[in-house]
């Protein structure tokens, strides 16, 4: 009995003993070297900030040279030779929830960034095109967001790209499809959808994007003559444009890679990537649809149904993440889709050696 005492009165004072000069040594330290709360409340670690900056990280891979830095060069030439204009569809209930968040992450990369809605916001860019909102409002509001950039911004841009607030765009992958093509030829492009317009429309969640004589059209031609576009409010706004633009000549293009991947997508990436999640659309999709990693480019452009925190995500993946030593070499030029026949030699930009 007493060894069992005296050993567990020696374990006893250990431990007092090390709790002791634990603690001294905290207070020690921390009074010596106080933690730095500026860390914190720097904007570069913001709720949704990144200790680099986009540009920061573009400035490094530039430095990288080799391939890395020849990519940077073309991308550079390929931003200054096409030049898009992004109009958002939003209302005044998601500028702080939605909004906000495309700003901070692929809005940033078009030429010009804007925000159609029904009220004013200064910092978003976003400008009052109706006076109220409603699902039976959005063919009034397209209508008003394509006259409202044909008076103020037609020649800024050379593609007018229409995205909702949940839409999710690889600009870069936007200009790569675009830089085939002429701005001066009547052309859209999107996710080609079938049936209500004889010769298919656009999905209005994945976007699309129309050529600067194809917004010309539309405002000169389309939207005043009642019999070549809808005067009313009513009616789906993606179908409605489809019918429009048919109306007045616009020729649909194929946004579609040359293996026929899909490169516009009215559903978040796992929802096309994953099999077994077909639904109603397929029967809407104007191509074959396929189901996991072939069903979509390595060129993609747009993901639909993104929750400001995917957004993140995806900013991350695709801006942040780098994979050491991995190489992409696409040729300067995308190649042509396959059912691009249709379209006129005049749409096509001579191609650069």
């Amino acid at each position: 009995m007493v060894v069992q005492s005296s050993i567990m009165t020696l374990v006893s004072g250990m431990v007092m003993g090390f709790c002791l000069f634990y603690t001294v040594q905290v207070t020690f330290f921390y009074s010596a070297y106080p933690p730095d709360t500026d860390l914190y409340e720097s904007p570069s670690f913001s709720q949704y900030g990144h200790s680099n900056t986009y540009e920061e990280l573009e400035s490094g891979r530039k430095n990288a040279g080799g391939i890395l830095g020849e990519e940077n060069t073309e991308a550079a030439q390929l931003a200054a030779e096409v030049r898009v204009l992004c109009w958002v569809m939003t209302s005044p209930a998601n500028h702080e929830k939605k909004a906000k968040h495309v700003l901070a992450t692929w809005g940033k990369r078009c030429d010009k960034t804007i925000f159609m809605s029904s009220q004013t916001d200064k910092a978003l860019n976003a400008v009052a095109v109706i006076d109220g909102e409603g699902k039976n409002r959005l063919w009034e509001k397209t209508k008003a967001a394509f006259q409202y950039i044909y008076e103020h911004h037609l020649e800024e841009a050379d593609w007018f790209l229409k995205a909702d607030d949940d839409t999710f765009v690889v600009v870069e992958n936007l200009k790569y499809l675009l830089r085939r093509y002429n701005s001066s030829a009547p052309l859209w492009f999107g996710r080609r959808f079938q049936r209500l317009v004889k010769k298919g429309y656009m999905s209005g969640d994945a976007g699309y994007v129309l050529s600067r004589e194809a917004v010309s059209l539309l405002v000169e031609e389309g939207l005043p003559n009642k019999r070549k576009c809808r005067s009313d409010n009513d009616g789906d706004d993606d179908v409605e444009m489809g019918k429009c633009l048919q109306n007045i000549g616009v020729y649909v293009g194929d946004s579609r890679d040359d293996k026929g991947r899909e490169r516009f997508f009215p559903f978040t990436p796992e929802h096309h990537l994953v099999p077994g999640n077909k639904d109603w659309l397929w029967d809407f999709y104007y191509y074959p649809m396929i189901e996991g990693m072939d069903c979509c480019s390595d060129t993609a452009i747009s993901f639909h149904n993104v929750s400001p925190a995917k957004m993140y995500e995806l900013e991350y993946l695709l801006y942040h993440l780098w994979p050491h030593c991995l190489q992409l070499q696409d040729p300067a030029w995308a190649q042509l889709a396959p059912d691009s026949d249709p379209l006129p030699k005049e749409a096509f930009k001579q191609l650069k050696p």
